[in-house]
């Protein structure tokens, strides 16, 4: 009858172990999602990858767009930064240390230009996805029909210019011919003039932007990883334990 119980205890421990092993490993990462493009291949737990990203967003896209639900005192903290290195290397609006990430550019000056105020992009990742803003950076290309110059594979007619210009350099579309009196539609893009990257430094750049951007959507997701991985060891010891009790209190039935 022991011999029993215990058989009976131990499949019910595996099956447990194996649930929590395979909902642990399978949880689908907080950024996935499924449109086409190709995988951002972001890693939020690389700290590095995340203070180039900061680095790269604060000097090109900050004089445009906000993260109003980041604080610099918060960014510091979740890249493993201090005080002094954020205020002097990527504070560029005056801002204090308690502040969230603000454009300095006036709302009002930006309608004007751009036809409407930059969007925050605080929540951008989770709206549209890491494969998407990925795509996005690495899609722009030159257009003279357009109020900025520039026009975008993945968001057509889109109303921004190209902020990473000088680093990606300037691509032009390679175009199919026009069908049944319609205009012709872009094929692909090819680099014209090369910028101050070469194709692998560019790509290593949206990289970490993108992984920057994730991060700002999902702040806790680093401390929730770090934590589930002691609540699962939690739970394999506890369940140890309780089949220990198990097996004390029932040894002596028969």
């Amino acid at each position: 009858m022991r011999d029993m119980t215990l058989r009976a205890s131990v499949r019910t421990l595996s099956a447990l172990l194996l649930a929590l092993a395979v909902a642990f490993a399978a949880s689908p990462s907080a950024f996935a999602e499924e449109g086409g493009y190709p995988d951002a291949n972001i890693n939020v737990h690389d700290q590095a990858s995340l203070q180039r990203g900061a680095r790269l967003f604060m000097n090109y896209c900050v004089g445009c767009h906000s993260l109003k639900y980041m604080r610099y005192s918060q960014m510091a903290a979740g890249l493993g930064l201090t005080e002094q290195q954020v205020m002097d290397n990527l504070d560029f609006t005056g801002a204090k240390f308690q502040d969230a990430i603000v454009s300095a550019m006036p709302e009002a000056d930006a309608e004007k230009w751009f036809g409407k105020a930059p969007p925050d992009l605080s929540l951008e990742i989770q709206a549209r996805g890491a494969d998407w803003v990925a795509a996005y950076l690495k899609a722009f290309y030159l257009d003279p029909s357009t109020s900025s110059g520039w026009n975008n594979t993945v968001f057509p007619n889109v109303a921004m210019p190209f902020p990473l210009w000088q680093l990606q350099g300037e691509q032009v579309a390679v175009m199919n011919p026009p069908e049944d009196g319609q205009p012709g539609t872009v094929k692909g893009l090819k680099l014209a003039h090369p910028g101050s990257m070469t194709p692998a430094q560019y790509d290593e750049a949206v990289r970490d932007i993108t992984a920057f951007l994730a991060y700002v959507s999902s702040p806790d997701e680093l401390v929730r990883s770090h934590i589930g991985a002691w609540v699962v060891l939690y739970l394999v010891l506890f369940t140890l334990f309780a089949l220990v009790l198990k097996l004390e209190y029932w040894k002596d039935v028969h």
